[in-house]
């Protein structure tokens, strides 16, 4: 599936059920462009679904805790390919002949 129809459609289907809710569009078009991917907007719609907050408030803050699990989730990957790649220097060396070392 092309990416930008899966992003179109979750950026439909976020702001349909935030209007749904009574809200205005703009608020669903602010949180889709906070939330900026797909997987990010499913999951705000099934908490649009299952909570069906009665305050702007509130699904802000449930974008800010989707936002924050995201950057949470970056950080954690970072740090595992740093320490991969620290793993890889320990075990590998630093690519440098300690023969001419050795003196």
């Amino acid at each position: 599936m092309d990416s930008r129809y899966e992003w179109a459609r979750a950026r439909y289907e976020l702001v349909r059920n935030i209007e749904k809710l009574g809200f205005p569009a703009e608020l669903g078009e602010q949180i889709a462009q906070n939330l900026g991917s797909p997987k990010a907007m499913e999951r705000m719609n099934a908490y649009l679904y299952y909570v069906k907050p009665r305050s702007a408030e509130l699904i802000v803050d449930e974008m800010l805790a989707i936002c924050s699990d995201i950057e949470s989730w970056r950080n954690k990957k970072e740090a595992e390919r740093a320490n991969m790649r620290y793993n890889e220097l320990l075990n590998n060396g630093f690519g440098i002949d300690t023969e001419d070392y050795d003196e």
